[in-house]
């Protein structure tokens, strides 16, 4: 139903006032929905930045896990971002154009119901006109009609005299005459009153209401629209943001435990050959035997020679220090040495982790202090980095020629003479460089030689392995050359293993190990050792580097675990070898 209809100007306004507010409510929820969509957007890029990785991309983590979980961290910065798309849509098509649009109301509704005051005041002035006029009648007609009386007494009065009755008489005519004038202009007020009444009602209040009614359904329209735009711009980013959910799950398969395995076994292969297997020595060859002693004896096969394998099957416990002879595998050397290394464990001595922490195998300029796998992967990246440095000093080098050549053709160019200083620094820096080069490839070679030798030395092991081999430890196993610098340690006395073996004091030991560098032990908690030394093993390095000891004579402390070979019992059905 038309708002014509009704004469309530008052119930109108405070509507059309009502109908603002609550579109600058509206307009209010949206700001507040767009803050709540910039602080979480802050709050995920925070959260991304605080997990993302500090360190550069040579030092992180190459498994699939990580790097997954690296992809995971961008999709959800990609998130972040679409977050903040939604808050600048928002604010820039939604809550900045139900402000605008409200501003534009407010100046509507106040032009129109200006206009209304200003109708209703004009049909007020016209009353008051008619109503002036019709009371100034009412004034004029009583005072003819008395004037009427007063001549109609005197000319009945015969003793009223001509003068005074001719008075009256155009007394009444002036009074008849000015209400008559005052009926006349009261008719035409009424009448202009009435006309102007009619227009009010029926053409200019129903056109100020029907402009507020416009505006009011505008005003719904309007904001029908911004509803829908707050919903359009969710759906949107929602494709992006599937898109960036796609990406999580991708990263997610893309995880691969094999791959990851390799990269481990990659990372900390040493490189070591495990160890042969130990000759038999018999000493008993002097020894002349009875006939009951031969039951009880070796075994001797056709011909009267000894079978290796029962002989070292009745004589290898005797020959191990704590047990049977290990059987190694190269699987379980790489597996208990370098997956041990991984483990957290917490140091059993807690007071001593303080102190073993600052203590640090010496790093020595040929790496020779790592395993051989790992020290051929570090010389060949040093090796890369050199040549690129040299790459780096011979294109300065060449530059700077080509700058002194037109230094010479044009001389108020610069001084040639003053580049020279820099192009000896750069040479003298390239021969450093080709120096380093050189040293670094000699100690690779050596390496990679080493390496192929261990690995025929280990074929002719296979074929040859009763005899005995003097490169070989009694421990079972490998010992070579760690570097130029430090000579091949030398064998220790066989019998010195028969004699701890025989002792009846029994030690908590759990392996032992031999000591193929030096260590001077001075930190409190370590233990001073010799090069060749034999120790006792009592507790296996927790994945920080370092050993517990003991001494033949009883002291006990911690030494570098890559200062020592190892090799602990387990159960006493075989051994484990760390190099």
């Amino acid at each position: 139903q038309s708002w014509h209809t009704t004469d309530q100007f008052e119930n109108l306004d405070k509507h059309s006032q009502w109908g603002i507010d609550f579109l600058e409510r509206y307009a209010k929820f949206v700001k507040e929905r767009l803050e709540i969509e910039q602080t979480y957007a802050k709050q995920l890029r925070s959260l991304v930045k605080k997990y993302c990785p500090k360190r550069s991309k040579d030092d992180e983590p190459r498994f699939t896990s990580c790097l997954s979980f690296y992809s995971i961290l961008n999709e959800l910065n990609d998130y972040s971002g679409q977050r903040e798309v939604v808050a600048e849509e928002m604010g820039h098509k939604v809550y900045g154009e139900l402000m605008r649009y409200s501003q534009d109301l407010k100046a509507e509704r106040k032009h129109h119901l200006q206009e209304g005051r200003k109708t209703q005041q004009y049909l007020d002035q016209c009353w008051k006109h008619m109503d002036n006029s019709k009371k100034k009648f009412e004034r004029e007609c009583k005072e003819a009609e008395k004037s009427q009386l007063i001549y109609e007494r005197l000319d009945n009065d015969i003793n009223a005299t001509k003068s005074e009755v001719e008075k009256a008489k155009s007394q009444l005519y002036l009074r008849q005459h000015m209400a008559e004038e005052s009926k006349n202009e009261y008719a035409a007020q009424l009448q202009n009153f009435n006309s102007e009444q009619w227009k009010h009602f029926n053409v200019a209040i129903p056109q100020i209401f029907k402009n507020l009614q416009d505006m009011d359904e505008r005003r719904t329209v309007k904001l029908g629209e911004m509803y829908r735009s707050f919903a359009e711009v969710e759906r949107r980013v929602i494709p992006i943001i599937s898109k960036c959910l796609e990406g999580m799950v991708t990263a997610a398969k893309n995880v691969d435990e094999h791959r990851d395995s390799g990269i481990v076994v990659e990372s900390f292969k040493s490189g070591f050959e495990p160890p042969g297997d130990f000759p038999f020595e018999d000493f008993s060859q002097n020894i002349q035997r009875t006939g009951s002693d031969g039951a009880i004896g070796t075994p001797k096969t056709e011909g009267g020679k000894a079978d290796p394998k029962h002989a070292v099957g009745r004589t290898k416990n005797k020959l191990w220090l704590f047990g049977k002879k290990p059987k190694v595998s190269f699987t379980n050397t790489f597996h208990s040495n370098h997956l041990s290394e991984m483990r957290n464990a917490k140091s059993k001595i807690p007071s001593f982790r303080t102190v073993k922490r600052g203590v640090r195998a010496p790093t020595l300029e040929d790496l020779s202090h790592l395993p051989p796998e790992q020290r051929r992967k570090k010389l060949q990246q040093r090796i890369d980095e050199l040549n690129k440095e040299l790459q780096k000093e011979m294109d300065q080098r060449d530059a700077l020629n080509k700058m002194k050549d037109v230094y010479e053709k044009n001389p108020q160019m610069g001084d040639p003479g003053s580049l020279q200083p820099k192009i000896s620094e750069t040479i003298c820096n390239m021969e450093k460089l080709r120096s380093e080069i050189h040293k670094n490839e000699s100690w690779l070679a050596e390496v990679e030689g080493k390496h192929g030798s261990r690995s025929e030395r280990r074929s002719s092991a296979d074929v040859n392995h009763h005899a005995p081999h003097g490169r070989e430890s009694p421990e079972g196993s490998y010992t070579d050359d760690h570097s130029q610098e430090h000579r091949s340690p030398p064998q220790p006395d066989p019998h010195e293993f028969d004699d701890e073996f025989d002792d009846d004091d029994p030690l908590p030991a759990i392996g032992h190990c031999k000591a193929l560098y030096s260590f001077d032990g001075s930190n409190e908690g370590t233990l001073v050792m010799k090069e060749n030394e034999v120790l006792y093993v009592i507790e296996e390095d927790k994945g920080d580097g370092w050993t517990r000891v003991r001494k033949q004579g009883g002291e006990e402390g911690y030494i570098p675990t890559s200062y020592v070979e190892i090799t602990l019992e387990k159960n006493s059905k075989g051994a484990v070898t760390y190099i």
